[in-house]
């Protein structure tokens, strides 16, 4: 079957854009093939730094025809129906169309319409300039005399030349013909820009790449990307050295380059004083070069791995060259700023070097920088109690931890923030903690990053990324649908990664609470607030029982009221949206829950159960009823008392709306009638302390196992008992005894909120 070959070459495709303009050329040409009826085997886009291409493998000769039934008006309608049905079905007139009868409408006429596809060329001809014009790129240009007038082609460098063929691997395949603001299709392209520029005549896909190829262009990009990663690890092995792999920077060479040529390096080991990951940046940002590590020390050798885009005739001896020289002076500044920052940290106490971030914004409507440490840093204290961390430690580092902010080597080289507090609480010779914590707080950054563990770095992790969501909550700069311009979804789920992966127990709302009164405290009473964090580390602290715990629930929520008061009667107005911010950001935790769970295989609709519970703050419990529930719905004695709970459910919602008021309240032991209720009520009697019992243990397998005994009783209740009997007290008790196995169920989940 035939093959199209499609290149678009221009002057110039950024890295950047290389890897997205290959996947929309593919799913843009063959949705409109299969759209028109031709439906393709196989297709590859290949994207150089120059060429844009597309092979689309077993195309038809041509579209297949088609057949249409097309109705029309009534025989006797009136001629301006008629007339229009004849334009619409291509018919000259009704001699070529059917009459039909149907018993109820009569005669009418029907068309069958026969249409023959078109050559395949002819339909690509018509597919692809309308794709070149309206191509999404994320930026793009016009030039040349043309740009001027009006519709001028757009494209993300000037557009050279297209070549198009089509046909059969045993033919000579034909050009298609077609052009784009008078740039003619053809079949011819280029090599490469300096080695081989000349035009190079191509038949189909396999002749194209080898042609490229003679032409000093490597068409494929995973194939470049192979040549890059194992030339660099050759000349590495050959040196005694390794190569440190980034593929991020694979990606962006690969971009590069149309023949890549692999050639090594050097700098002046003295640098090597300079911290590794600070080399690797530089070496990184300016030229684009992979670093190498000596085996022998684990730590990064004087080499590097640059790749050039042609063959020198001097072996790359120049290029060499040109590429130390750069990095030889990009290193010195490093060097500098490193020597710099030692001797001013040798000197500058915690509490000066804090005092530099007290004019630096943090956000117009959430103070400076220095408030927002300082508020990070109660609560880590606070969450340093909470989960058996060091609370003073956890402080000490919270005040420590964004210290390298205001250095040389940081400012430099934003990227190694963080790193860079530990390498500089280590010189300080600070508590171990403290330094892990510096660099370990901005973690996680992402679904596949390390998350921290040691306790101290924990605390300090969780007190930043709680006061970014409290913040920004409490200002309303949520995000919207995908618009999240701070990462409140990664902080978000950050939160939820480091309190699942560490199994660590928080009260989310609690500390919600908290992190709004140190958002409020520069304008509220501070006397009120720290009465308040006072009373609320009290209740965090009483670990005495579970029991206990959860008795002062209600004293937490009135706290947390309070605490919105406070924010709201805030003199200076700043803040004027702070009403329900803990509940709000609690249903952001929640969302964000779902889809962590949802990727580990979990269902939604279980976290959704589980969280319309009342006080469901404490993450690491919910994901332990949300598995449990999860277990116990797979076993034929969950499917079964699921779809009794949700039969009692529908009964009760169609009752209560229509009696105009719940059934909560109790049943008369009396009133029951039938054995089969008398056995469900005796049944839930007995069952409701053991599941409570089993709740406040945490032992929710248990509660589930104990809730399985309700299948029984629940089916014969349905099975052989009148709800709605005609006796008013009967029906009221039934109705009631129902409501009982609502709340019993809802004691564990919602059961209303299950799917299926």
């Amino acid at each position: 079957m035939p093959d199209l070959l499609l290149e678009l070459f221009c002057e110039e495709i950024p890295a950047r854009m290389q890897a997205a303009a290959a996947d929309s050329l593919k799913k843009l040409v063959t949705d409109a093939l299969v759209e028109r009826g031709l439906v393709y085997e196989g297709a590859k886009a290949f994207v150089t730094p120059r060429r844009l291409a597309l092979a689309v493998h077993g195309l038809p000769a041509q579209q297949p025809d088609t057949h249409e039934e097309r109705k029309g008006p009534r025989v006797g309608a009136p001629q301006g129906a008629i007339d229009g049905f004849l334009k619409a079905a291509g018919l000259t007139s009704l001699d070529q169309a059917k009459i039909v009868s149907d018993p109820k409408k009569g005669d009418s006429y029907v068309a069958h319409i026969h249409k023959h596809g078109r050559p395949t060329p002819e339909v690509i001809g018509e597919i692809v300039p309308a794709i070149i014009r309206a191509f999404p790129w994320p930026k793009s240009m016009r030039w040349g005399k043309a740009s001027a007038q009006p519709g001028a082609l757009r494209w993300v460098r000037p557009l050279q030349s297209i070549l198009c063929t089509f046909g059969p691997e045993t033919e000579e395949p034909e050009i298609v013909a077609f052009d784009v603001d008078g740039i003619t299709a053809g079949d011819v392209t280029r090599g490469h820009r300096f080695l081989n520029p000349g035009p190079i005549k191509v038949r189909r896909l396999e002749d194209w790449m080898a042609k490229l190829e003679a032409a000093h262009v490597v068409a494929d990009r995973e194939r470049r990307k192979d040549i890059i990663l194992n030339d660099a690890k050759d000349l590495a092995l050959a040196q005694g050295l390794e190569l440190v792999e980034d593929a991020g920077l694979l990606e962006e060479i690969c971009g590069l380059v149309e023949w890549p040529v692999v050639l090594m390096g050097a700098f002046d080991p003295a640098f090597l004083d300079v911290p590794d990951e600070v080399i690797r940046a530089t070496i990184r940002a300016n030229q684009k070069c992979f670093v190498l590590r000596d085996p022998a020390t684990g730590r990064l050798a004087n080499r590097f791995i640059l790749v050039s885009n042609l063959i020198a005739s001097d072996g790359g001896a120049a290029i060499i060259a040109g590429n130390e020289r750069v990095i030889r002076a990009r290193l010195s500044d490093a060097k500098f700023f490193w020597e710099t920052d030692k001797k001013t940290n040798a000197t500058v106490s915690l509490e000066d070097r804090l005092a530099k971030f007290g004019n630096v914004t943090f956000h117009e409507k959430l103070g400076s920088q220095l408030e927002r440490i300082r508020r990070i840093a109660v609560l880590a204290h606070v969450i340093g109690r909470t989960i058996g961390a060091d609370p003073d430690l956890a402080e000490q580092a919270a005040l420590y931890a964004k210290s390298d902010l205001r250095t040389e080597v940081v400012g430099e080289f934003p990227e190694v923030q963080g790193l860079m507090g530990r390498y500089y609480a280590e010189l300080e010779g600070l508590d171990p903690a403290i330094a892990a914590a510096a660099e370990d707080h901005y973690k996680p950054q992402g679904p596949t990053d390390r998350v921290p563990t040691a306790p101290v770095s924990v605390a300090v992790a969780l007190a930043d990324k709680l006061d970014t969501l409290v913040g920004f909550w409490a200002i309303d700069e949520k995000p919207t649908g995908s618009k999240d311009p701070y990462a409140l979804r990664r902080a978000a789920l950050g939160v939820v990664r480091m309190v699942i992966e560490n199994k660590i127990r928080v009260e989310l709302l609690g500390l919600i609470a908290f992190g709004l009164m140190g958002v409020a405290g520069s304008a509220a009473n501070a006397a009120e607030i720290a009465a308040l964090r006072q009373d609320l580390g009290a209740i965090i602290d009483d670990r005495s029982s579970v029991e206990t715990y959860v008795a002062k629930l209600e004293d937490r929520l009135e706290l947390y009221r309070q605490a919105v008061g406070i924010f709201k009667g805030a003199a200076n107005g700043t803040y004027d949206k702070a009403i329900e911010v803990a509940e709000d950001l609690l249903a952001f935790f929640a969302d964000r829950l779902k889809v962590h769970l949802r990727e580990a295989g979990a269902r939604h609709d279980l976290v959704d159960a589980v969280f319309a519970l009342p006080g469901q703050d404490d993450l690491l419990l919910v994901v332990k009823r949300v598995e449990a529930l999860s277990r116990f719905l797979s076993s034929e004695d969950g499917k079964t008392l699921l779809a009794g709970t949700k039969r009692a459910a529908n009964i009760l919602r169609i009752e209560e709306k229509k009696d105009g008021h719940s059934y909560e309240g109790g049943i008369d032991a009396g009133l029951l009638a039938e054995p089969e209720e008398r056995a469900l009520a005796d049944a839930l009697t007995a069952l409701r302390p053991q599941i409570e019992a089993a709740l406040a243990a945490e032992d929710f397998e248990g509660a589930m196992a104990l809730m399985a005994r309700l299948r029984a009783p629940v089916d014969a209740f349905f099975e052989k008992v009148t709800v709605n009997a005609e006796d008013a007290a009967l029906r009221q008790n039934r109705l009631r005894l129902l409501a009982e196995i609502r709340a019993l169920t809802r004691t564990v989940a919602d059961f209303d909120r299950i799917e299926g």
